[in-house]
């Protein structure tokens, strides 16, 4: 374990210490759900700055590696290898057809997801996805935590499915589309109803409901859909 804080070249960075972060989770110095070193303890060890180690996670991140909860710390969310990764340079035009389209492909992924989680989700998954819900309820009028936030609840149903390409396909979406998904809950509106729509989500899932979950997914995302193709975005821009 010693070893591999061992301090990198300045040349190597962010990119080789992202690497070398990577191969301690997949060693299993650190598993699923383990809490990661303070960004001040790793910068220490690995004989670097801190905008490095932050930059480094970033990328850990993106893969799909790690989740940076702010305020609590930064928790490996996976240690397999990652199979697809979205291209972070992307810088798309927004569009209302590019939205419906985001929204088209998930809704079948996303009802996948939800029916193997009925069975294969963990009292663990669970009650993360409770403690993101939780979170989402304190924050409904603060767009920027919310959205992050219910992205990760999106994320943790599809872990809890265990099916590895699933997950990782809609990591791709969520991380290529990131600023898109922002758009749509300015789009959608409500956010106590996104919110009441989560939790019965969660509660079907609770109930071990295949069929309840997978009904709740497909309207929670039809109803995006109809938000969507009801905005004009020329007279109702969203910033």
């Amino acid at each position: 374990m010693r070893d591999a804080f061992a301090p990198v070249l300045k040349q190597s960075l962010s990119d080789k210490l992202a690497q070398r972060i990577r191969s301690m989770i997949q060693k299993g110095d650190y598993k699923q759900g383990d809490r990661l070193p303070p960004i001040m303890e790793m910068a220490r060890r690995f004989g670097v700055g801190h905008p490095t180690i932050r930059e480094a996670l970033k990328k850990l991140e993106t893969m799909g590696f790690v989740e940076i909860r702010h305020g609590s710390g930064v928790y490996v969310t996976r240690s397999e290898e990652v199979l697809v990764l979205a291209t972070p340079d992307y810088a798309g035009t927004v569009t209302k057809k590019l939205l419906l389209d985001l929204i088209g492909t998930r809704m079948p992924l996303e009802m996948r997801s939800v029916a193997e989680a009925v069975k294969n989700a963990t009292l663990e998954d669970l009650v993360e996805m409770r403690r993101l819900l939780t979170t989402a309820g304190q924050n409904l009028d603060n767009d920027p935590v919310l959205n992050q936030v219910n992205m990760a609840f999106h994320r943790a149903i599809a872990r809890a499915s265990g099916n590895t390409v699933l997950v990782q396909l809609l990591d791709v979406l969520h991380e290529l589309f990131a600023e898109e998904q922002r758009l749509i809950l300015g789009i959608f509106g409500s956010r106590q109803r996104d919110h009441k729509e989560h939790l019965a989500i969660l509660a079907a899932l609770e109930k071990r409901d295949e069929a309840l979950g997978v009904k709740l997914m497909q309207k929670h995302l039809a109803g995006v859909s109809d938000a969507i193709e009801r905005w004009d975005p020329e007279h109702h821009p969203v910033g």
